[in-house]
């Protein structure tokens, strides 16, 4: 793999400061903007191998701590948190880098926000790339996962604080990648924490599904299977609704975090044909092998 140069940068909306970190190919790829967006609770650092792989194919990368995550402010109010609100600040983030269009995607809250920021600004976004976006499918089980997470944020927060305090006690480069992910998914502040999942429970998941039938740009959609939270029926649906979407069967839930020499080909290879113009006119589907 070619040498992949990576720069943090910031940006504020609202007042409030988001971080990210930028990813540029040895090929260039400064046309060919990529952005990640990581999933509910989780950090921008989620999508590195990603986005490394991605830059290294000739495209320029950006991987967003969207507010309340990762390195961005963490507001305790839970007004400023909403699907919408996010989708606001990914198209800041196209404006602060001068993208006239990008393609947006990532992993489930990341592939909801990526949908409502399709269905903002459609002309800004060339094409999609949705791993396990949550709809219909899944409401039931998210409300059954996160909700206790948000009652202990809010009446039980030194439970949240003593959980913070022992993740920040391991040093990240002694365990493997994966568990790094996990102790900073694991190390939240009781505030922000429930501010973000009181905003994001209560307020709109995702676009409508007339919204959705009329995004019309190409989408590679990506399903698990057996995963209650994230399941594979709201990405075939989703892929079924959209005109020009491709769905992808995972051969499962940590596919492409463990194993992922297989799907991130196949979004490299989707990337280079929505570049090339030569994306999909159609849905199709590709199964698990």
């Amino acid at each position: 793999m070619s040498l992949v140069s990576e720069r943090i940068g910031q940006l504020f909306v609202d007042g409030c400061r988001l971080e990210y970190t930028e990813y540029g190919g040895a090929r260039g790829g400064d046309d060919r903007w990529v952005v990640l967006l990581h999933g509910q609770l989780m950090t921008r650092r989620m999508h590195q191998p990603l986005a490394r792989a991605l830059a290294e194919a000739g495209n320029h990368v950006v991987a967003l701590d969207l507010l309340g995550h990762g390195r961005s402010d963490r507001p305790d109010d839970p007004l400023v948190y909403s699907m919408t609100a996010f989708g606001e600040q990914v198209l800041a983030l196209l404006d602060h880098l001068g993208a006239d269009e990008a393609v947006v995607g990532g992993t489930s809250l990341g592939a909801n926000v990526s949908l409502e920021v399709a269905a903002a600004a459609p002309d800004r976004v060339r094409a999609l790339v949705l791993e396990m976006p949550v709809l219909d499918n899944a409401l039931d089980a998210c409300l059954v996962a996160f909700s206790p997470l948000m009652f202990a944020a809010r009446y039980l927060p030194l439970t949240v604080s003593a959980v913070r305090r022992v993740t920040h006690a391991v040093p990240r480069g002694l365990v493997p990648f994966w568990a790094g992910i996990v102790l900073d998914t694991l190390g939240q502040r009781p505030g922000p924490m429930a501010a973000t999942m009181h905003g994001l429970l209560f307020g709109r998941i995702a676009p409508g599904a007339r919204i959705r039938e009329s995004l019309e740009m190409p989408a590679l959609v990506v399903g698990h299977p057996r995963d209650p939270i994230h399941p594979a029926a709201d990405a075939a649906m989703l892929a079924e609704e959209m005109p020009n979407a491709t769905f992808v069967e995972a051969r499962s839930i940590v596919e492409w975090a463990l194993r992922p020499d297989r799907l991130t080909e196949i979004a490299a290879a989707f990337l280079d044909e929505v570049w090339s113009g030569d994306a999909p006119s159609q849905a199709r589907s590709v199964r698990s092998t």
